[in-house]
């Protein structure tokens, strides 16, 4: 489903609705691959996600610690996971945060930015495709599930 977002209130309004429709599964973490180029919005949506789930820690990009969790109270999920891949150079990196851990997890929410660089080791996930529009603030948001 495809979304225009103009303003980060937008853009909250578009992670209240992703969330609601969000479930646990079985078996395995959900995990959200973030796609975009650098400023198209990855982690501002993260930090809107991040919000309806109540967190109140100030979210910034992982670029530099690759990982953060959040720990979550009175909700679906009870980990929200944030992995900024855009500094590794093989998937095999992630596996030294815990990767095969975190998502066998059912109870973990895993949003992940350039998950194309660790493609081969991503698992089935719902995608999510950011791209800035000619307004500045503006940016089209499609939710692939």
């Amino acid at each position: 489903m495809k979304h225009t977002s103009s303003s980060l209130e937008d853009t909250q309004k578009i992670a209240d609705g992703f969330v609601v429709n969000l479930s646990p599964k079985n078996d395995s973490a959900v995990v959200v691959g973030l796609y975009g180029n650098l400023g198209a919005g990855k982690t501002a949506f993260t930090k809107c996600v991040a919000s309806s789930l109540g967190v109140p820690d100030s979210i910034t990009s992982p670029t530099f610690v690759i990982e953060k969790i959040y720990v979550l109270k009175n909700q679906k999920f009870t980990h929200l996971i944030h992995i900024d891949a855009y500094r590794l150079e093989k998937a095999e990196e992630l596996l030294h945060l815990g990767w095969k851990e975190i998502i066998s997890d059912p109870k973990n929410l895993i949003l992940i930015e350039w998950p194309e660089n660790v493609a081969d080791i991503m698992p089935e996930h719902i995608k999510i495709s950011l791209n800035p529009l000619e307004n500045p603030n503006s940016r089209e948001i499609e939710i692939l599930n």
